[in-house]
């Protein structure tokens, strides 16, 4: 086998080396601010830290201690308990979601707040596309009592996919409550072959919150493996430089390694950054195309740590599945995968992250679809280099009927699963549609029939009666 396949590289060993001592100089002198006395007491009894106004400074060694107890992999499973990924070896993995407060419909791009209907229709349709091997949370639930949004979307989120969830709690208090849930649905611990990722998120610059850090350790103590992945404005909650705002989030990733190793030593974790720009003038956050070469940078720092990363997804940007919002998630899906990425699990969103898309769901397939082919490389090798059948053929004949094209016509080349491959004469004679219309006839098409799983009645009857017994209703 002579496969040759595209890469890209970004830092040398020598300037990771320069990033990760400025990353330690942070954490030894500015340290970071953590706000729960639990986490506080913890690092006090384990590490020795002394705290000043509850900001911690770790020593170089700690941090390189908690760096090398960290898991190299974590093994991922589905809700049946089938192994699905071996995170820290696999390519990067995909997923779709976000926490968004409105959904747009793929009839005619409305926008309506999210719903709870919103939430099992989006994960339905993930499950049913193959190359999304995580689902998200998609939303926060709206319609119903606010205190509960987050139980009732979680039981979406069990009760419609087999798929590995990414699990995100707006409300740290019902944190428990959606794993105690969830647990009981499942009938077995989650830390038994998990296929639940707890996220979560620090407040940049530099703060551990409370929520964040003991959320971490309820996860942690039940066996599951934790996203922990901060969010920039640069400019703002960051240096405006790519190399500021790199150094200070990788301060704050390390500064939550060393949190779950002294929690738990082998503590399983993935680390990444959202590293977005924010503008002045428009008050508003976005993608530039330095934000993906941060997460690129970011993605080989973890592999130089040896610790699993979790990348951007290249969502947030545009006014909908638009051309705006296909030039981010072309340009991250196609950097992350030829660099170092494990999982890129936040697809799907726009309009500053505040609104999810179901044709964002399928056109950005189609844009993973080609950009694994791209990803695979080629054969070189005297078979797929044809010499024989070039002389054969010689000048000025054709290939049709030569054993490559035999072999190779069915799969040779790229065919869409949404966009027909028209000509001139047969797009006229189809009405002459745009791309967005067929996008949406398809998105409209794929919905109606993702099927609903056999066990969703009595999961959703056994949730809300959990639900209703829980809070007293």
């Amino acid at each position: 086998m002579n496969n040759v396949r595209p890469k890209l590289t970004l830092m040398n060993e020598e300037q990771i080396k320069e990033a990760h001592k400025n990353v330690l100089k942070v954490l030894s002198e500015t340290g970071v601010r953590v706000d729960s006395p639990e986490i506080l007491n913890l690092l006090e009894w384990k590490l020795g830290v002394k705290p000043q106004d509850r900001v911690v400074r770790f020593k170089p060694e700690q941090v390189e201690e908690a760096i090398a107890s960290a898991p190299k992999t974590i093994d991922i499973y589905n809700r049946r308990g089938e192994h699905i990924s071996k995170l820290g070896e696999d390519r990067l993995r995909f997923g779709v979601g976000v926490t968004a407060l409105f959904y747009q419909n793929p009839y005619d791009e409305t926008l309506d707040i999210f719903k709870r209907e919103n939430f099992r229709d989006l994960v339905r349709l993930a499950s049913a596309l193959k190359h999304y091997d995580v689902i998200s949370t998609v939303g926060i639930v709206r319609d119903v009592d606010e205190e509960l949004g987050d139980l009732y979307g979680s039981l979406e989120h069990i009760s419609n996919t087999t798929k590995p969830l990414v699990l995100l709690v707006s409300d740290e208090n019902k944190f428990s409550d959606v794993l105690d849930m969830f647990e009981m649905l499942h009938g077995k611990e989650l830390g038994d072959k998990p296929f639940v990722l707890p996220y979560f998120n620090p407040v940049s610059p530099l703060v551990m919150n409370a929520g964040t850090v003991d959320k971490m350790k309820t996860a942690i103590e039940r066996g599951l493996p934790i996203i922990f992945s901060n969010y920039s404005m640069a400019g703002a909650s960051t240096p405006l430089t790519p190399a500021g705002t790199l150094t200070l989030l990788m301060a704050e990733l390390l500064a939550g390694l060393v949190i779950s190793q002294t929690i738990k030593k082998g503590a399983p974790i993935l680390l990444g950054m959202l590293p977005v720009y924010f503008d002045m003038r428009t008050m508003l956050n976005f993608y530039d195309p330095q934000s993906i070469l941060i997460s690129v940078a970011c993605s080989e720092m973890m592999k130089f740590y040896e610790i699993p990363h979790c990348s951007t997804s290249g969502s947030g940007t545009g006014w909908g599945m638009d051309l705006i919002a296909a030039d981010t998630y072309w340009m991250n899906t196609l950097a992350l995968l030829l660099s170092s990425g494990h999982l890129a699990p936040f697809i799907g969103d726009s309009l500053g992250s505040k609104s999810i898309s179901p044709t964002t769901f399928v056109h950005c397939h189609e844009i993973i679809d080609q950009a694994l082919r791209f990803h695979a490389g080629f054969q070189l090798d005297d078979i797929n280099s044809a010499v024989d059948e070039i002389f054969k053929v010689g000048p000025g004949k054709s290939f049709l009927s030569q054993p490559s094209t035999l072999r190779n016509y069915k799969n040779g080349y790229y065919v869409s699963g949404v966009y027909p491959r028209y000509s001139m004469e047969k797009w006229l004679e189809a009405g002459s549609p745009t791309a967005r219309q067929v996008l949406r006839e398809k998105t409209q098409d794929l919905m109606k029939s993702a099927p609903a799983l056999d066990e969703y009645t009595e999961f959703i009857a056994k949730g809300e009666r959990f639900i209703k017994q829980r809070f007293n209703l």
